[in-house]
């Protein structure tokens, strides 16, 4: 859109200002409207083709430096105000994004939850009675309620990949150095890696020809290259008796499509022992890797240990614990596994794992906050500690519309390898991608709107369990998102040739505008929305299934 000059940056800022204090508890600090609309005002003077990032709205998870807006972690005492940017977020600046604020976590990005905060629980959109996910509970949110287009997250244990998967996003955790944690709180510093959240592994690949820089001002940063993306065809996975679900019925019958998904598209499956990496995962908090959190905030610990919130205290003060014996014979015994887990790679080129077993209720959490915290590290924690990069993929939802996710896992500097296998292609500048539900769709009366303009059916399909179809009049439905009480609906994508798409998208009339509609294998594609106040009196016909039933009935 900015190329062809039908859309600049300051026309996104605006679309978005209106919408962005809607959940309060996303945002910790962000950059005022008058401050935002100043910076695309600056952009609009640059021509859009010199900067890959150009215009694209961004957030940052409140314990990376924003110059201009505090760090605070989560924990007002800690807050500081940073002098420069984090060189990750200064990397993104230079390419042309436009940063929005700082977003909430877990305190000090210690859990998995998304509920350790003095500013509150950032709303899971699929489940306002489910936690986000966390530490990056806020970066997750703010992208999968469409505030901004990509986030930037960190993981240790699994911040970035647990939140990622309970929204609905593709999460991508760097290999350890590859991304310079330079301007970013430490939480396990030997450890620490910036994740990303966006909508698609494409657009996480563009973020990362930006974000790979190597930074000698970084003492783990590591000066290796990236190597070149290879072919998957060996896909390792834990045994069955390795799986764990936690109860979750459903979770476990979305990991067996998954796992099915990827043998109809001529993978092998390969069953592998998963042994080595689940004892891995234990030392992380039992072990003494703990001691890195507490180094980290000793001096306010020491000083007010009432500014933390209690579970995150409770974890932070063991590292208190401990000796330099006990840090040792952890090292020996992560080299063992380390050691053991190689044999898995001798037959794999990649493994596969659910991203987490199950989800749960915020009350759950509150009632049983390690145990539940715990459970979610199942297949997350051991990926730092034996140096592997990871990719959260979308895979499914459950009839409750809450969705599912798998972890693609390679070895290190094999990032690029895992987001071709989750679909990174070359962008496909010629054509769009566009849903339709009702009389665009093949055979019916408005279809000829498409093959007049040389549109091509890409797929019928449905969409997520998280919509509800009412009839506007005889030839429009209105496809309206719901945070709860969604059903699985018909619709149909079709490819049209950009060159069409301006006239066909004029066409369209309110109340409906183009949005992003999730289909029911996670991921999602433009169509089209029909705005929530025009439905209040039309007639809900969600348990037709689709348009072209409700037609049938209506005779």
């Amino acid at each position: 859109a900015y190329a062809s000059g039908a859309s600049t940056p300051r026309d996104v800022i605006a679309a978005i200002l209106p919408h962005l204090d809607a959940d309060p508890a996303v945002w910790i600090s962000r950059f005022s409207d008058t401050e935002l609309l100043a910076r695309a005002e600056e952009l609009g003077a640059v021509h859009s083709a010199s900067l890959p990032l150009y215009g694209i709205p961004f957030a940052v998870k409140d314990n990376i430096d924003v110059a201009g807006l505090p760090t605070t972690a989560a924990c007002p005492a800690f807050s500081y105000e940073p002098k420069e940017d984090a060189l990750v977020v200064r990397l993104l600046l230079e390419a042309g994004a436009i940063c929005i604020g700082k977003t909430n976590l877990d305190q000090f990005a210690t859990g998995l939850v998304g509920i350790r905060s003095p500013h509150g629980v950032p709303k899971n959109p699929y489940g306002a009675d489910y936690i986000p996910g966390g530490s990056s509970a806020g970066s997750a949110v703010a992208v999968a309620s469409d505030l901004v287009a990509f986030s930037l997250g960190t993981d240790t244990a699994g911040s970035g990949r647990i939140p990622a998967a309970f929204n609905n996003l593709f999460g991508w955790k760097p290999t350890r150095g590859l991304v310079s944690t330079r301007g970013v709180v430490p939480a396990c510093r030997s450890l620490d890696c910036v994740s990303v959240f966006a909508n698609s592994a494409a657009d996480l690949e563009k973020i990362l020809r930006v974000v790979s820089v190597f930074d000698s001002g970084d003492s783990y940063a590591r000066n290796l290259p990236l190597l070149a993306g290879r072919t998957i065809q060996r896909i390792g996975v834990p045994r069955p008796d390795q799986l764990e679900f936690f109860g979750d019925a459903a979770y476990a019958a979305l990991w067996k499509e998954a796992i099915q998904s990827l043998s109809s598209r001529g993978f092998s499956i390969i069953e592998i022992d998963f042994a080595p990496l689940l004892e891995t995962a234990r030392l992380l908090y039992e072990g003494p890797w703990v001691a890195e959190r507490y180094l980290a905030t000793q001096e306010l610990l020491d000083r007010d240990p009432e500014a933390f919130h209690p579970v995150t205290r409770a974890i932070i003060e063991n590292g208190r614990l401990g000796s330099a014996a006990d840090a040792f014979a952890a090292q020996y015994r992560l080299a063992d596994l380390n050691r053991r887990s190689e044999a898995a790679w001798e037959s794999v080129d990649i493994l596969c794992t659910p991203t987490a077993g199950t989800i749960y209720k915020i009350s759950e959490v509150e009632a049983d906050p390690i145990r539940l915290n715990s459970n979610l590290g199942y297949y997350t924690n051991f990926m730092n500690l034996l140096d592997l990069c990871g990719l959260a993929v979308p895979a499914g939802f459950r009839e409750d519309g809450l969705p599912f996710g798998i972890t693609y896992i390679a070895r290190a500097f094999e990032d690029t390898s895992l987001l071709a296998l989750a679909g990174a292609e070359p962008d496909r500048s010629d054509a769009m991608e566009i849903a339709v539900c009702g009389a665009h769709m093949s055979g019916l009366p408005l279809n000829h709107q498409l093959t007049d303009r040389k549109a091509e059916l890409v797929k019928t399909t449905k969409t997520a369990p998280v919509y509800r179809m009412f009839a506007l009049d005889e030839r429009r439905p209105g496809l309206v998102r719901m945070n709860e009480g969604g059903a699985v609906l018909d619709l149909e994508v079709w490819r049209v040739p950009l060159a069409e798409t301006g006239s066909f998208l004029a066409g369209i009339p309110a109340p409906l505008g183009l949005g992003r509609v999730l289909l029911d294998d996670g991921t999602d594609v433009s169509g089209f929305l029909c705005e929530s106040y025009a439905v209040g009196d039309k007639p809900d016909i969600t348990s037709y299934g689709g348009w072209r039933e409700w037609l049938k009935v209506r005779g």
